[in-house]
């Protein structure tokens, strides 16, 4: 199809299989529709972590991207007098600060370096000195630098405070587990476009299902209220408004195949894999990757761009897109540098194939890396 492989965070690389899903039109109240939706939610809901037969949690899924996901569920499971506490180390956190400020809620935030993990310690502290706090946001993996936060500490001390906590799970959701009823999650939020390796179109949050009952009239949206497209689905088995019927049909399909590969394990077995080849032939051709090992999520890797003034990065994206891979500009405030995804419909060939277009083109433009490498034969063809 000459498309560039996506070595981004998502959208992604999708399977054939995947892309030919969408190539049926559904009637959105029709009978395999309705089916096709419950299918999905509740597969949503055990890869969370949770058994959908206890009716403990429920996926209610929400057209857009996985921002608008973010949205809804802030807006509707924060009440308009609660107050979020935001556990900020990266861009996304950012945003849902910015967010409240969009709806109204009150907000505080516990912000720490984008290359360093969530203080567990100082979390605990802020919470204990501030009984008006009513909900936590967190970020099981920040996509601005693909830093792994310390998911189950952060629950231990969310829960043991008596707040609720929600996390945002786009970057990990279906490749690293959440278990959602075991950390006593109040809400985990995704998108269909990430690591499940659907398209981009639909995001969803998998509540708890009595947080979900007492939220009703918190949100301020008509359009992302998820307290009202849980009632509706609740009620008629249907979409209050037009769903995206062939991005669902896509992500039905995505899942079909994320349990032939063997679920989490499988699909986290396998972005391990292309993430270890990924950080051992750049680090060979003298890239500097921004995190460490211990906290680097299996997902997307940043590099610190080569201070070498040959180098620029849209000439650098555009050579390699050339050669058929797509890469993502960085988010980190702190320094110059470019993100490489290992997720999505790739393996480890891919990712060599990649590492052999990137040392050509430090050649090409006679580029030398931060290491003071020019390029490495290893990789060329």
């Amino acid at each position: 199809m000459n498309e560039p492989l996506l070595l981004t965070p998502g959208p992604l690389t999708t399977s054939k299989s995947v892309k030919e899903a969408m190539l049926r039109d559904w009637g959105s109240r029709d009978g395999d529709f309705i089916e096709l939706t419950r299918g999905v939610c509740e597969s949503l809901v055990r890869i969370a972590g949770a058994d959908p037969a206890s009716g403990a949690y429920a996926c209610v899924p929400i057209q857009g991207s996985g921002t608008f996901a973010v949205e809804a569920t802030i807006d509707t499971m924060v009440p308009r007098n609660g107050r979020l506490l935001i556990l900020i180390n990266g861009a996304y956190g950012r945003r849902v600060q910015e967010i409240c400020a969009y709806i109204n809620r009150d907000c505080e935030i516990l912000e720490c370096a984008e290359d360093a993990p969530t203080p567990v310690d100082q979390l605990a502290e802020v919470l204990a000195a501030d009984a008006s706090i009513s909900h936590v946001a967190a970020f099981h993996c920040e996509t601005t630098s693909g830093i792994l936060n310390p998911l189950p500490k952060i629950a231990q001390v969310v829960t043991a405070a008596g707040r609720k906590l929600i996390v945002d799970a786009m970057s990990t959701f279906g490749a690293l587990p959440i278990n959602a009823e075991a950390l006593g999650l109040s809400g985990v939020i995704a998108s269909a476009n990430k690591c499940l390796e659907g398209v981009p179109g639909m995001g969803f949050a998998v509540l708890k299902t009595d947080d979900l009952a007492d939220a009703k009239g918190n949100a301020t949206s008509l359009s992302l209220d998820l307290h009202a497209q849980w009632q509706n689905f609740q009620n008629t088995s249907q979409w209050r408004f037009t769903p995206p019927t062939h991005v669902l049909a896509a992500l039905a399909q995505a899942i079909t195949e994320h349990e032939g590969e063997g679920g989490i394990a499988g699909r986290g077995r396998r972005y391990a894999d292309n993430c270890r080849i990924l950080r051992d032939g750049m680090a060979a051709m003298g890239f500097e990757a921004l995190l460490p090992n211990d906290l680097q999520a299996p997902t997307i890797v940043t590099y610190h761009a080569p201070a070498d003034p040959n180098y620029d990065f849209g000439a650098f994206y555009d050579a390699l897109h050339a050669k058929g891979f797509a890469i993502y500009p960085g988010k980190i405030a702190k320094t110059n540098s470019f993100r490489i995804g290992c997720i999505g419909h790739i393996d480890g060939d891919d990712i060599r194939r990649a590492l052999a277009a990137i040392a050509e083109i430090l050649d090409e433009q006679n580029i030398v890396s931060r290491g003071g490498v020019r390029s490495n034969s290893q990789f060329k063809p």
